[in-house]
């Protein structure tokens, strides 16, 4: 219920935003997008602390390769780093192939999260430092540290008792810097659900470093398939092509709708009710169907499972587009014959690419 109108308020923002439009009109969609992404930030926060305090957050943990996760969570803060005149650097204190138990994603999260607030405020011309070892002595046997260290102003010792408190911005509203005040509870929580720790040291006028600890692992699982999503391919060939939306949802639908105006090639036939998009997937033989999961009549899911089942659809590719962004269902979906599943709010850029790809490949 809080992502899906996100869906709409985004999606539309993005499709004008790739139009012309006069210097007036692009500030206030640009406007729109950095004000709507603050709260989707805000939303998925605020989701995530309520599920891991109910004791609901699904994990999928396994050996992560901590170097692979560092470099990543860098290169996706490197125009952060430039917006804000920092440099970024990474140093390996023992095997920079070292693997952790962890959850690949939300261990990325609480790395992009600790290296935000690192860029973030910092002073100009600042400088923002991982590192990555064993973890200090009486950490326990087999135990690895990632640390994020800045050159930022650092925190008084009366405020480091308040530093992972929900909410708590340690007054640094007044600062201008947006926040939510909800990364680092989020982060220490996410840690401890991966079986390890996060704690902070800081000198006023110094800096600050964050470490994060973790059980160290021996190697990889065997056969393990983390079922991403297709990254961009070759945009497809302009053919004609039919999809099906199977989707609820009046303004999600409209938005789909927009997306696909400036694509004559494909045709988009909707369906308001799973029955109904079942009943069309045979009639029309789509090239692709889109599926969302919270339908009127039936689970999206079992419209899926339907869909495998009947030989005339079995090999139709299907899209999960759904506001549920946990990995346990996505996971699920993906095993039960899904080509993909993109969640709500969309990224048009993305979502384009995705069902570009699919019908490349099923050319």
């Amino acid at each position: 219920e809080l992502r899906t109108p996100m869906n709409s308020i985004l999606g539309f923002a993005q499709i004008l935003a790739r139009r012309e439009l006069p210097p007036t009109e692009r500030k206030g969609v640009d406007h729109i997008l950095r004000a709507g992404h603050h709260l989707l930030n805000l939303i998925n926060e605020v989701l995530d602390l309520a599920r891991i305090e109910a004791d609901r957050q699904q994990l999928s943990l396994e050996p992560v390769q901590v170097g692979e996760v560092v470099q990543e969570a860098l290169t996706l803060v490197r125009p952060l780093a430039a917006q804000h005149g920092c440099t970024l650097a990474a140093a390996a204190e023992g095997d920079p192939g070292a693997y952790v138990v962890a959850d690949r994603q939300r261990l990325t999260q609480v790395l992009l999260n600790l290296l935000s607030n690192a860029l973030k405020y910092n002073r100009p011309g600042g400088k923002v430092w991982v590192t990555c070892g064993a973890a200090e002595e009486g950490a326990g046997a087999g135990r690895a540290r990632i640390a994020v260290h800045d050159t930022g102003p650092g925190i008084p010792q009366e405020k480091m008792g308040q530093l992972f408190v929900p909410f708590s911005r340690l007054g640094a509203e007044e600062s201008g810097v947006e926040g939510t005040g909800l990364g680092l509870a989020l982060s220490r929580r996410l840690v401890e659900a991966m079986g390890g720790e996060l704690h902070a040291a800081s000198t006023p006028g110094t800096g600050s470093t964050f470490t994060v600890e973790l059980t160290g692992a021996a190697s990889p699982l065997e056969g393990w398939d983390p079922g991403l999503v297709p990254a961009g391919a070759e945009a497809a060939a302009a053919r004609r092509a039919t999809l099906l939306y199977v989707e609820d949802n009046v303004a999600n639908l409209s938005l789909i709708e927009t997306i696909f105006a400036e694509r004559p090639e494909i045709t988009l036939v909707p369906a308001l009710q799973g029955r109904l998009g079942l009943e069309l997937a045979v009639e029309h033989h789509p090239d692709l169907i889109l599926l969302d999961l919270h339908l009127p009549d039936i689970p999206g899911e079992e419209v899926l499972r339907r869909l495998r089942s009947e030989p005339r659809t079995r090999a139709t590719p299907v899209v999960i587009i759904s506001a549920d962004a946990t990995p346990g269902a996505v996971r699920r979906l993906l095993e039960a014959g899904a080509r993909a599943y993109l969640t709500k709010p969309l990224n048009v850029a993305e979502f384009l690419d995705t069902v570009d790809g699919i019908l490349a490949a099923e050319r």
